[in-house]
């Protein structure tokens, strides 16, 4: 099936088209649910969507990052995964951020960025290696 979106760039409203797609494949999931139950939606997905656009080899065989790699651990493990903001700082027009990780209320590895993505990133990889996984 191939859903076509048309959309009046006339107007002045912005639309943001990835946003409006994953909305639209969102309430596809949500009717087919609503209709036929979770084993329809799983069947519906494993046969129109994840056989046909997904190559599963390719992506278990690429990198995958420190911190999508601690999260599939503790999902793996049914552990609680959080990560807080120790510090804020900022000095010469520069944020600077320290996280940790925390793992069923018990703190892991530290990490400190100039993003929250990056000091995540260093303390996801330092909570591996503190639990040997890397």
């Amino acid at each position: 099936m191939e859903i076509r979106l048309i959309l009046n760039y006339n107007k002045t409203r912005s639309i943001n088209v990835s946003t409006l797609e994953g909305n639209a494949f969102e309430a596809i999931i949500g009717a087919i649910y609503l209709d036929g139950g979770y084993d329809k939606v799983k069947q519906s997905l494993n046969n129109y969507v994840f056989r046909k656009y997904l190559n599963f080899n390719k992506l278990l065989e690429e990198e995958i990052d420190f911190k999508s790699k601690l999260f599939i651990w503790c999902q793996r493990k049914k552990l609680n995964l959080d990560f807080e903001v120790i510090k804020e700082n900022h000095e010469n027009g520069q944020w600077n951020y320290e996280i940790k990780v925390v793992i069923n209320h018990k703190e892991f590895g530290k990490g400190t960025g100039l993003s929250k993505k990056t000091a995540e990133q260093e303390a996801a990889k330092q909570t591996l290696q503190l639990i040997g996984e890397i």
